[in-house]
């Protein structure tokens, strides 16, 4: 990961461009996965940014940001053992920003004394999660807004193998 980038906790005046990076990340899939009508719900049936609406769906005690500046790039939000959501912008994808992310979760993790830790992927990141060494359990019904219902792969990851 480049050095200008760092993680922080996330600020209330980070919602509007968490927000952002939530809605392009699902506009950019593809629908091999997901159809349109579910990728639309998986990003609240925005179109343009809304902080006070991830704030509604995330808590902003659990949010970190990878930023480069002032310029936010991605985030996580996670509660001790589990990983909720990880998004970076498109633009910033592939440079080991969800990575950095991902590894500062198990951390915080392993610091608060947890073995495994847990996330529903998308099937999209179920790849990505299995080369940071998760390994997925099972497919399980993942409940967007409006009742719309999709497929995820629970995944975990054992963290005494990294002590």
């Amino acid at each position: 990961m480049n050095h200008e980038i760092f993680l922080r906790p996330a600020v209330e005046t980070d919602a509007w461009m968490l927000s952002a990076i939530h809605i392009a990340a699902i506009k950019a899939l593809p629908t091999s996965f997901y159809t349109h009508e579910e990728l639309l719900a998986w990003r609240n049936y925005l179109d343009k940014p809304d902080g006070a609406s991830i704030l509604k769906h995330l808590q902003l005690k659990t949010l970190w940001v990878a930023a480069k500046g002032d310029h936010v790039l991605g985030f996580t939000s996670f509660i001790v053992d589990e990983l909720i959501a990880l998004y970076v912008h498109p633009r910033y994808q592939g440079r080991g920003i969800g990575r950095a992310l991902v590894e500062h979760f198990c951390h915080q993790a392993m610091q608060q004394g947890v073995d495994k830790v847990i996330t529903n992927a998308s099937l999209y990141a179920e790849g990505f999660y299995l080369r940071l060494g998760f390994i997925a359990i099972q497919k399980a019904p993942h409940q967007l807004g409006k009742g719309v219902i999709v497929p995820v792969t629970k995944m975990s990851k054992d963290l005494t193998v990294d002590r």
